[in-house]
């Protein structure tokens, strides 16, 4: 059996990082993410890697695009401020088509904020933060042990379809500690072979170039219009979620990351009432699982969403049922943590 270690999760995710194939870290620590960094500062070494703390986080993400050039698997982690300086790189890097993975420990905002758990970077993180037309595929783990099996899918879609990939946390995954099981080292062998396109010398081949722009606007045109062909891949393949207790529920609660996992404990106090409630919770932010909610949704009373904000997700829920039931929103903010308890007592004061 497997050893069951207790970490972390900021490490957690930082040492999956590591076995997933990541040579190339560059970042800047900012609560609550800086374990991340610090202990890459300690791991990349160990493991002939690089790691380099930078002077901010511009600098940060800049150094992700030029290494992303190579080929390599490289990433970097910030909490929200952070990954707002770190916009303009990230939509160069989606317009360049290059590989990287960000993981954002979300804290509470808007501004400087607090270093409280939130989940209101979701527009940011799926709608797309920078300028341009372009998408990262964004991951929302509702645990340690889920952040770490998903590392080496994010950097496994990252490569495949040369993408930049978001694991999207909050406050409280990265600082709770959770036993976990970590997976083995991948091969590095072939896992990092784009010799099609990566920047690695010339020698014995025509140049290759890496570029997120052409001045010709029908050229770049023709850039945006392959690279939304890939996103269209994406959506039909790349689609995550979980359900429980759908079948006969009368009622649904939605909630992803770690608000998801604390719908499981209302779903199942509801039942223990007669309540027939049940859970869609979105693994994939984007691509956003549409179609799938909105057959979940089929023959229930209302459905209810769950988020550390103001209200973000609860939009694309509402399009996904398509008017076909009533959608009610329930949030904290500010680093506020809804409980089951409160989350149960609204349930009920909707069924009237």
């Amino acid at each position: 059996m497997a050893e069951r270690i207790m970490v972390k999760g900021n490490e957690a995710m930082a040492e999956a990082a590591v076995r997933a194939g990541c040579r190339l870290y560059f970042g800047y620590p900012i609560t609550p993410q800086s374990e991340f960094t610090e202990y890459m500062a300690r791991r990349m070494p160990e493991v002939d890697g690089v790691f380099l703390q930078s002077e901010s986080e511009v600098a940060a993400v800049n150094m992700v695009y030029g290494a992303a050039c190579t080929g390599h698997r490289v990433m970097t982690s910030t909490s929200s401020p952070g990954f707002s300086l770190m916009q303009e790189g990230v939509s160069y890097i989606a317009g360049a088509k290059l590989p990287a993975v960000f993981v954002n420990v979300v804290r509470g905002g808007p501004g400087l904020g607090d270093i409280q758990p939130a989940q209101s970077d979701y527009f940011q993180s799926t709608k797309g933060g920078g300028h341009g037309d372009y998408h990262l595929i964004v991951l929302a783990p509702g645990s340690i042990q889920e952040a770490v099996d998903l590392m080496e899918t994010a950097f496994r879609l990252a490569d495949n379809y040369r993408i930049p990939v978001m694991m999207l946390a909050d406050g409280m995954l990265g600082q709770m500690m959770e036993p976990v099981v970590f997976p083995e080292f991948v091969k590095l062998e072939g896992i990092n072979d784009h010799s099609s396109w990566a920047l690695r010398g010339a020698d014995g081949r025509e140049p290759h170039k890496v570029t997120s722009f052409d001045i010709d606007p029908v050229k770049l045109e023709e850039m945006n219009t392959e690279t939304h062909k890939v996103y269209e891949e994406i959506r039909s393949k790349e689609i995550r979620f979980e359900t429980h207790d759908l079948e006969d529920a009368d009622y649904i609660l939605v909630g992803y990351g770690t608000m998801g996992r604390i719908l499981g404990s209302v779903v199942k106090t509801a039942r223990k009432q007669g309540i027939k409630v049940g859970l869609f919770r979105p693994i994939s932010l984007w691509p956003f699982p549409y179609d799938e909610l909105k057959r979940a949704a089929r023959g229930k009373k209302f459905c209810t969403v769950v988020e550390m904000s103001t209200g973000q997700m609860v939009e694309d829920v509402r399009l996904s049922v398509e008017g076909s039931l009533p959608v009610h929103f329930y949030g904290r903010t500010g680093g506020m943590v809804p409980t089951p308890d409160e989350v149960f007592k609204e349930l009920v004061r909707l069924i009237g």
